[in-house]
């Protein structure tokens, strides 16, 4: 079985001593951050946004579809933009982007108006994904070295702490204060970070060993074919993202009589956990290997999400919650760096889309299973696609290799 990094090298890039790479690793890792921090941020105002707008729930749900829409729509174009203008240059253009549209949504007086500035917003967000996963890619190439579950564990830390002001700062200022200091601070920091990033060329793979890719393919039939299989690891992993976000915490008030309080903590039981996951990921790819760590992943989220979903008490749900988000946290951010290395910008952005697609049908098709069969059956389809991955990155362990 084919791996990489069991063991750490020590390679230079050609024209890129060590304190650029680091420079650039900091750079990234910064924007990875910049972006949970900012879509935190306005998650928390959506109350506050709706009573403004008068929008009743099913009109906020179609508003709010505006963002999981535009993200969806401009993926593949952004991938084409990275090709021709550059990774970090398309990043810091982005970053300047989601850091305008920010301010737009409590502007709005209508469902509608937030919808089309909600379009806006999801461009942006969309796009600096698929910009700085790309940049990302080449520097796991270049260092040799799985590190890209760091950069998705800063992107987790970056919303815990755009969450967490947004409660602070919530009595105190409007929503459009609030998301217009957002703005203020995503412009310093992509304009202090954005000159390093800009100043630093994209760093070229070392020499390659026997037997590994060191450039992305072109996107031939075989090419496609692959990083579109990478593309369904990151949807089964995202469609479980989003369903515990939507519904863990009624399942755990419905079905387990959990309070309000406590069926928060479920979430945030799994979101911290998927964090924790992401920041020891490197260690755990160094150790076992892209593949190991997928079908490991993918089987742990599984028995996870079975024992959350079916659990008997509300402990033993939070328990299952904390094993799913262990298990879930490595999947996407290795899916996205295995299409990356096949197909460069162009493989993140068809393996994001397809990651996106995951996460906006998720909450949708657990609610229309919960009123066929029941919330807890349907929650056990988190575990069916989780299985699913695992059986995929197993399937497909050699398929880079040749």
């Amino acid at each position: 079985m084919p791996q990489i990094n069991k063991a750490r090298t020590h390679n230079v890039v050609p024209g890129h001593p060590r304190s650029d790479l680091a420079r650039l690793r900091v750079a990234i890792t910064v924007f990875f951050a910049l972006d949970g921090f900012i879509f935190a941020g306005w998650v928390v105002r959506i109350p506050a946004i709706k009573h403004q707008t008068g929008a009743s729930a099913s009109a906020l749900g179609l508003a709010l579809l505006g963002v999981s829409a535009g993200a969806v729509l401009t993926m593949t174009l952004t991938g084409r933009l990275c090709r021709r203008f550059g990774n970090h240059q398309v990043t810091v253009t982005c970053a300047v982007l989601l850091s305008l549209s920010v301010a737009l949504p409590p502007l709005t007086h209508s469902a509608l108006a937030l919808g089309a500035v909600l379009v806006v917003f999801g461009s942006a967000y969309g796009s600096i994904n698929v910009a700085f996963n790309s940049a990302a890619v080449d520097l796991v190439r270049a260092l040799r070295r799985p590190i890209m579950p760091s950069f998705h564990a800063a992107f987790s830390l970056g919303g815990m702490a755009g969450a967490g002001l947004g409660g602070l700062v919530a009595g105190a200022l409007s929503p459009t204060q609030h998301l217009l200091g957002l703005t203020v601070i995503g412009l310093i920091v992509t304009a202090v970070t954005g000159r390093t990033l800009l100043r630093l060329q994209p760093p070229e793979p070392p020499e390659s060993t026997p037997g590994e890719a060191v450039a992305p393919r072109r996107l031939d039939r075989r090419t496609r074919g692959l990083v579109i299989t990478f593309g369904l690891i990151a949807l089964c992993t995202a469609y479980g993202e989003g369903a515990l976000a939507d519904w863990s915490a009624l399942h755990l008030q419905q079905d387990l009589d959990a309070t309000a309080g406590a069926a928060a903590v479920g979430y945030s039981c799994f979101a911290l956990a998927m964090t924790i996951g992401r920041l020891t990921g490197t260690r755990l790819l160094e150790r076992l290997g892209r593949t190991r760590t997928m079908v490991l992943g993918g089987s742990t989220a599984a028995a996870g999400m079975l024992l959350g979903a079916l659990a008997p008490s509300l402990w033993t749900a939070f328990l299952g919650f904390v094993i799913t988000g262990l298990g879930l946290a490595n999947l996407f951010p290795v899916a996205v760096e295995r299409a990356g290395s096949l197909a460069g910008p162009d493989g993140v952005a068809i393996a994001s889309t397809l990651g996106y697609g995951g996460m906006l049908l998720g909450p949708p098709a657990i609610g229309f299973m919960a009123d066929w069969f029941s919330l807890p059956t349907a929650l056990t389809s988190v575990a069916v696609l989780a299985a699913t991955a695992a059986l995929i990155a197993f399937l497909t362990r050699r398929a880079t290799a040749r």
